[in-house]
């Protein structure tokens, strides 16, 4: 009888029962004196004596400010030390801490601000092309619950910080006592391909405990310092990065504002990483610097690939010159907290590459029919789906939107194409709205890819379906060329596939870009790629 797609993870380690501020006091215990947060850009330094003092600084000012348990408080920043700090500071009052995405402009921020009812702001003044100071007079006239709005890098900052009485910081002592570790504690705005983003919301036991197994499935101790240039407003810079840290006394190291990938590199050189996040293409863009030889990367042992398929060429290179043996590919949504499946330390580089892992500890992993919802047998596509404690507790305000995402036995359909090896190992074959159907055939856009990934003029590449009038679609690629002054053409392309790919998965269609167009989190906009090219040749 054939097994069914269906898994769970089983583990000696309990879950995490602790709030984020009992967590993070347990730490403080037994590693002060290690350093618990680098930025490398002001050169600030905390050890976590330093760390946990500057929190409950925070934390009383808040309390001082008047927010109360449940009170939502924005931030929206770029990475700083000052988000980090909100992050646990939030998490000590019991408020819950809202992530605006930092690319967000006024009509977005706007949204968020009235539908997550925010009180108190944190915002950064200026990034690049971004006036955040400016962006909030132009809304803050139309979202009445705004009470205050905090500018990092301004005297509105050192204003509030100040703020802490004696009062406040005898009313944050006690005030650990009066929360549960199932309080809502966070909302993050999944980033919607229509309509308006939802606020998954989710809890100190969805978070803390996340972090941490991940952290527990690098192996992470207070002798690793993790190097995080994905942006913290993402489950994958707050969670896998903040979170799976400092629930180990690692420390966190933040190499710039926003990614770039000369500064990483020279974070991990510098600062002695032993762990180093991404998305491929941050990946990508490092192995691509000119000078990329000439930094250390030795200290690198481990660190997380995450957010899209990882290519394999690139995992030999991240494997081989960066150091990163130990690398980990993980997988998961918003929703989820964000990591369901996750490769281990000791897997070999066709399971790094082919698969997203198996399931973490206390998870439950399965594939079903999208249709009538029943599980598959193993080796065969369907949906993803997720349960246990990592489920969100729901969308801000959004119980139907809430009902259409997680069924009524707890289990969050992820909207991704899956099969279940026999091993219990997990391949993502694409997403349900991304697979291309082609005159009848299903074709999944990341084989596609890994095969042109092999092709000696093409660094990057993405695969998406654009309109045709009688096959209903067709297979459009687009890359960016190795060498600019010499792109692949759509014969040479062709000519590469033929006889080695099935001819209706073979482009018909090809474009050459400079770049993908991305979300902050370093996700490529396959929506934008397929609208801005379905009707051009």
């Amino acid at each position: 009888m054939t097994e069914l797609s269906y898994t769970h993870g089983t583990s000696p380690t309990a879950l995490l029962g602790d709030t984020i501020g009992a967590n993070l006091d347990r730490t403080v215990a037994a590693w002060p004196d290690r350093e618990a947060l680098v930025d490398v850009e002001s050169g600030r330094r905390w050890t976590y004596a330093e760390f946990a003092a500057d929190v409950d600084e925070l934390a009383s000012a808040l309390l001082a400010s008047g927010i109360a348990k449940g009170d939502r408080v924005g931030i929206w920043a770029v990475n700083c030390p000052e988000w980090v700090l909100v992050q646990y500071a939030t998490a000590r009052v019991g408020a819950v801490m809202v992530n605006i995405n930092p690319a967000y402009r006024t009509h977005e921020v706007e949204y968020v601000l009235r539908q997550a009812g925010i009180t108190l702001l944190v915002a950064s003044l200026r990034h690049r092309t971004s006036d955040y100071r400016a962006m909030v007079e132009q809304v803050r006239r139309n979202c009445p619950r705004l009470r205050e709005t905090v500018y990092i890098g301004d005297p509105s900052w050192d204003a509030l910080t100040g703020r802490g009485t004696a009062e406040s910081r005898a009313q944050l002592r006690t005030r650990g006592s009066e929360l549960s570790c199932d309080d809502p504690i966070n909302i993050q705005y999944t980033s919607g391909t229509t309509g308006f983003p939802k606020g998954a919301t989710l809890s100190h036991h969805n978070i803390l405990n996340n972090g941490y197994f991940v952290g527990e499935s690098l192996a992470y101790s207070e002798q690793d310092r993790v190097c995080v240039p994905v942006p913290f407003y993402h489950c994958f810079g707050m969670v896998m990065g903040n979170l799976a840290a400092t629930s180990h006394g690692a420390c966190i190291v933040v190499p710039a504002p926003s990614f770039d990938p000369a500064a990483t590199l020279r974070a991990v050189q510098d600062e002695h990483c032993t762990s180093l996040y991404g998305v491929p293409t941050m990946f990508i863009a490092e192995l691509n610097l000119p000078d990329f030889a000439t930094y250390d990367l030795s200290s690198l042992r481990t660190g997380i690939m995450a957010g899209s398929p990882c290519p394999v060429e690139v995992m030999k290179r991240v494997v081989a010159e960066m150091h990163m043996a130990e690398v980990s590919i993980c997988y998961g949504m918003t929703e989820t907290s964000p990591v369901s499946l996750q490769t281990r330390r000791d897997d070999d580089l066709e399971h790094r590459t082919g698969t997203v892992g198996r399931v973490l500890p206390h998870l439950e992993v399965k594939v079903v029919d999208p249709v009538d919802g029943v599980t598959r047998p193993r080796g065969t596509a369907g949906e993803l789906c997720t349960r246990g404690y990592s489920v969100m507790l729901g969308y801000w305000n959004e119980p139907e939107k809430t009902a259409e995402a997680v069924d009524p036995g707890r289990w969050m359909h992820t909207g991704d194409l899956a099969v279940m090896r026999e091993d219990g190992y997990v391949e993502i074959v694409g997403r349900i709205k991304d697979m291309i159907i082609r005159g009848g055939e299903n074709i999944y856009p990341r084989e596609i890819e890994e095969f042109l990934y092999a092709h000696p003029k093409i660094a990057d590449v993405q695969v998406v379906g654009v309109p045709h009038e009688r096959y209903g679609e067709e297979v459009l690629a687009c890359v960016i060329a190795r060498d600019p002054a010499d792109p692949p053409t759509l014969a040479e392309l062709r000519a590469f596939c033929e006889d080695r790919l099935a001819h209706y998965k073979i482009p018909s269609r090809l474009r050459v870009l400079e770049a993908f167009p991305m979300t902050v989190s370093g996700k490529v906009r396959k929506i934008e790629l397929r609208e801005t090219y379905a009707d051009r040749d």
